[in-house]
């Protein structure tokens, strides 16, 4: 089974992952929220931080004489981008004391969208930003994924152009050396998504012990709410017997486990009823399963409620 994008209220996936229809008024707002957006989530890896903000930039515009601002695009960027900023920097004490790993809050996607942002929203590249400051990590988002120009940085955020310069270079630097090198093969992704559901399904130890690398590490974000791991697990028996371990338990009977594309990336939802449960998406190099990420904090998966259709057609069953 694969999971895709729909069910009752789609309504918050439409409005980030499709622009706005002919028949739609010309608000710069409108126009431009996929932007919008995609900033905001790049900067918080939280989509409900995200439409927070949409929504503050949206109530800023409306309470602005639009008449006179010369460039609407601008001016919405820089408001989304302040917003976001201003979240960041309160939200960072916040995850200093968070309970456990802390991963970004899923964000679901359509399969033709996986090749044009999996470098950019993935889990494992919304983890690295997180290990940047708040204003390297505005920076980095608006020079290296939407092409702004230093001086445009520096009007967004008041500050000089050589000093936008000095922080893209450091910001460049750290991610690239902690930016995730993992296999993008579809074909790949989609056979060891396949295997990985069989074997979690089947509770075959030795088939999931098999699609893991030898150092494989497993993250699971369950943010004190729910019972989760609270260090990183290592090693694919560890591993391996952990997952299996979840999935039998009698909380978890009926769990509907199918693919679906998280992040720009192949990975998995478990659903139970309407209300979904987990998260998982993982990194692959050569063919095996270097990372796993699995979100099951509550807060974190509700924006997922409803969105979820079930696609018996899909290939990872």
């Amino acid at each position: 089974m694969r999971f895709a994008i729909g069910g009752k209220d789609d309504t918050m996936v439409r409005e980030h992952t499709e622009p706005a229809s002919a028949a739609e008024p010309a608000d710069p707002f409108t126009e431009h929220r996929r932007l919008l957006f995609s900033t905001a989530y790049q900067m918080l890896g939280s989509v409900t931080d995200a439409e927070d903000v949409l929504q503050d930039t949206w109530l800023k515009w409306h309470a602005t004489e639009q008449h006179t601002v010369t460039h609407p695009k601008a001016y919405l960027v820089r408001t989304v981008t302040n917003l976001a900023l201003n979240r960041l920097t309160s939200a960072r004490a916040t995850r200093e004391t968070y309970i456990g790993p802390w991963l970004p809050e899923p964000l679901l996607t359509t399969p033709a969208e996986e090749t044009d942002m999996a470098d950019t929203v993935s889990t494992a590249m919304l983890v690295v930003l997180e290990t940047l400051g708040p204003v390297e990590r505005a920076v980095f988002v608006l020079r290296e994924v939407f092409g702004y120009s230093h001086a445009e940085i520096g009007e967004f955020l008041d500050r000089p152009e050589p000093t936008v310069r000095q922080i893209a270079h450091r910001a460049r630097s750290h991610v690239q050396s902690r930016r995730p090198r993992f296999d993008t093969d579809k074909a790949a992704r989609e056979a060891v998504t396949s295997q990985f559901l069989a074997a979690c399904r089947g509770g075959d130890l030795n088939a999931l012990m098999a699609l893991l690398a030898p150092d494989v590490t497993l993250w699971n974000d369950g943010g004190g709410k729910i019972t989760a791991a609270r260090r990183p697990l290592h090693g694919p028996d560890h591993v391996a017997r952990w997952l299996l371990g979840v999935l039998a338990k009698p909380i978890l009977t009926g769990i509907e486990l199918g693919a679906a594309t998280v992040n720009g990336e192949l990975g998995l939802v478990g659903v139970l009823g309407e209300y979904p449960v987990g998260a998982i998406t993982f990194d692959l190099v050569d063919g095996r399963i270097q990372n796993v990420r699995f979100q099951v904090n509550p807060d974190k998966l509700a924006g997922l409620a409803g969105l979820v259709d079930r696609d018996d057609s899909g290939s990872a069953e």
